[in-house]
């Protein structure tokens, strides 16, 4: 193969529709935009306007509060950890991380770090250190002769350095 030999697969590249240029191209005269009114005109944006009408976001009642210092933990579930020794993916006795389950695919990276809940069960004994973990997790991991270190949150520890 030599360099003026090189070519795109056919139909990667496709030509834009040259708007405007006569009736007989099929987008002549208006150039798809219709008749008249605002949207045939540009500079439109008008998602969610009603016309003038009071628009049905500013009408409903809102209700709630939505707080802006929220703490976001991923989750990682007992049954999970012991399907992952069940095939291999992590040891008996390892000592498991967040970067540990992260790298594995066992759990995806979150902004305040991970949180392991009882969900299933634990038989494998694993050394977890994760940032929160509810009290039967803890029992849980115990109970198969593990044991669970709790960090404090990725966020606070930022802040505290």
């Amino acid at each position: 193969m030599k360099l003026n030999e090189l070519a795109d697969n056919p139909g990667a590249r496709k030509a834009r529709t040259r708007v405007g240029r006569g009736i007989g191209s099929g987008k002549g005269k208006t150039s798809g935009a219709g008749q008249k009114g605002q949207t045939s005109r540009s500079g439109v944006a008008i998602n969610g306007f009603e016309g003038g009408q009071m628009p049905i976001y500013r009408r409903l009642p809102k209700r709630g509060f939505k707080n802006p210092f929220r703490k976001l933990f991923g989750v990682v579930n007992l049954g999970t950890l012991q399907t992952a020794v069940d095939n291999g993916v992590l040891e008996e006795g390892a000592n498991v991380t967040i970067d540990v389950l992260v790298e594995k695919g066992l759990a995806r990276p979150q902004k305040d770090g991970l949180r392991l809940l009882a969900k299933g069960e634990l038989k494998a004994k694993l050394n977890i250190e994760i940032t929160g973990a509810s009290k039967s997790a803890i029992e849980a991991v115990e109970k198969a002769g593990g044991s669970v270190k709790v960090l404090a949150p990725v966020a606070a520890a930022e802040t505290a350095e």
